[in-house]
Formats: structure tokens, sequence, C-alpha cells
């Protein structure tokens, strides 16, 4: 099957939005990407058919049932399956010729300086709640002088956030330096998502917990990151077109249909995000009281509940249908 793959015809079709020198840069190029889950699978298979020669894949995990509604390599035949492995195996049936180096244990400080070796770019697809080792790998590219890109899965959009070398590093802009967990986890987001366009329309925030490191994530949202961080690598591998490093971001969400870019020098320190976290704190509190409130009710108190509404609902269609009779007559 190898001997039948061309890679100039495989990626002809991308001829006309870069030119066929272009195409042949993006084979001698290579991508980190720590994290095979959610955001870092997609991110693998669109970078592959952008036809990037080589990358570095790291991820300690392996695939379960609660990935099917937004991971790539999520499927029943993959079940338990090591996620590096699958997805490494999926991007050379795109580009046999792919050179991959897996980092099955993860990344880690340990391996860190193999994982980011010769590396052009670096694309974060680590876990939400992976603080610690996100803090470690942008500090090593900010050192090393790689560009590197976050794009989180918000909602059913994507906020994205660009870091090259010589500008705002990743802790100037969230400013963890001296913070709890939880509080790192806030200004995570605060800082992903300055106008948090999503917190508007969650409508079941029982699986919204950071203290139990769970929160709700769509395969749009995912496919989404995908699409917007493969263009931010063009444009960094190619040289080409305008990147907006930090302290500027940009957010799409295609259930409100909003683009919104946002600039905040001093990252997390701008007084804007001091608001925009005090409005998140409250907000998340107030989401938290509202789910444990609903896990409160006893089941037979909710089929009660409903039961009635169901009943004042028919009431009102049928007194309804009485006003328009005694209208007509």
């Amino acid at each position: 099957m190898k001997a039948q793959f061309q890679y100039e015809e495989a990626f002809s079709r991308n001829i006309g939005w870069v030119t066929p020198t272009e195409q042949m840069t993006l084979r001698h190029k290579r991508v980190a990407i720590a994290g095979m889950g959610g955001v870092g699978g997609v991110h693998l298979l669109a970078l592959a058919r952008l036809g990037i020669g080589a990358f570095h894949i790291a991820d300690f995990d392996t695939f379960d049932i609660v990935n099917f509604n937004r991971q790539a390599g999520a499927t029943v035949s993959h079940l338990g399956k090591h996620k590096s492995k699958v997805m490494a195996k999926m991007a050379c049936d795109i580009n046999p010729e792919l050179e991959i180096k897996q980092f099955s244990e993860g990344v880690n400080s340990s391996n860190l300086k193999e994982f980011l070796k010769d590396v052009d770019l670096y694309v974060d697809g680590l876990d939400y709640f992976a603080i610690e080792a996100r803090r470690i790998v942008f500090a090593a590219c900010h050192e090393l002088g790689i560009p590197a890109i976050t794009a989180a899965p918000l909602g059913m959009g994507s906020s994205v956030l660009v870091f090259l070398p010589g500008k705002m590093s990743f802790e100037e802009y969230f400013r963890f330096e001296g913070c709890s967990k939880e509080e790192m986890l806030l200004r995570f987001m605060a800082g992903l998502s300055p106008r948090m366009l999503q917190k508007d329309y969650i409508v079941d925030s029982s699986n919204l917990s950071f203290l139990e490191r769970r929160l709700p994530s769509m395969g749009s949202a995912c496919q989404i990151c995908a699409g917007v961080v493969a263009t931010e690598s063009l444009k960094i591998l190619l040289h080409r077109g305008t990147v907006l490093a930090a302290p500027h971001s940009y957010h799409f969400d295609a259930f409100k249909q909003e683009l919104v870019r946002s600039w905040r020098p001093g990252g997390n320190k701008n007084p804007l995000q001091v608001l925009t976290l005090y409005f998140l704190k409250l907000k998340l509190k107030s989401l938290q009281s509202s789910a444990t409130a609903h896990k409160r009710i006893p089941s037979r108190a909710m089929a009660l509940q409903q039961w009635f509404f169901g009943l004042w609902k028919t009431g009102l269609r049928l007194i309804r249908f009485n006003l328009k009779g005694i209208v007509s007559k």
C-alpha cells in the first residue's frame, strides 16, 4: 500500500491555498502535540492532512467509552487501547511516509527535552485539568523559542491563544504563580475566554465541577479547534498571514454565531481580567449550587413535580382553546 502512496498526489488539493513549494515546506516540518484526546487527536489528523511530515505525540491514557462523543480515536474497536498508538496508526493511514515518535508515558520533566527536540511548533492537546504539565511544556517552548498554540473547546466553539518567541509567555499571560490548583483552573478559563461567550447556554450544570475534575465537552467544538489550529499552524510554519500572539486572543462560538477578538495587556493582571475572574467565580458558584439543589430533589418528588407541570400546561392549552371558541362566537 505504501508503494501506491504519492505525497504530491495525496495533498494536491491543498495547492491553490498553498503553493507547491509551500507544500514541500510543510512536508519537512515537525510538530509536537501533547495529549491525543478530545482536541489532540483531531489536531494530529488535521495537521497530517495538511501534509506535515513529522510529529512527536504524547499521551499515557487509553480509550474509554466516555470518550466517544468527541475523541477522534474513540471507537468500539479501540476500547482499552493506548491513545498515542491508535492515533499514530490513524495518522499513518493518511500519510504512510509520516515520521511519528510516540511518548506513551505522556509528557513530563524527564522526557520534555526529547519531546521538543527539533520541533518547529508545539500544539497543546492536554486535558484541561493538566495545569502543571501544561506549565512546564509552555515554559520550555518559551525558553527554546518554539511557537506554541492552545485552542480550547468551550461550549460549541473554540478560543485560541498563540505564544510566539520573543512575545508574552504563557506564565506572563495566565499569572499562575502562588495560586492554588483551583485558582489556576479558574485563571486558565478566564485567560482562554476573556469574553466567556459559552457561559449563557449551559443547560445542565450537574456535569461541571472543578473539584471533581469534570467539565462537559462537545465533539463539534473539538472539530472547530482542529480547524483553527491547522490554519494558525500553516501561517506560523509558512510565515504567511497575520498571527496575533498573546495577549491577543479570539473566540468563535458557532452556537451564538459570534466571533470576538480580545486584547488583554498584562494577561490576567489586566483590570478587565480581574473583573472577568470575579464574575466567573460567581457564575460557577451559582451553577454548582443549582446542580447541588437539583440532585437533592428525590426522584419521586421530581416525578410528581413533572406531573403537576404537565397538568398545568394541559390546563393552559384548554383555557386557550376555550377562549378561542368564545372569541369566534
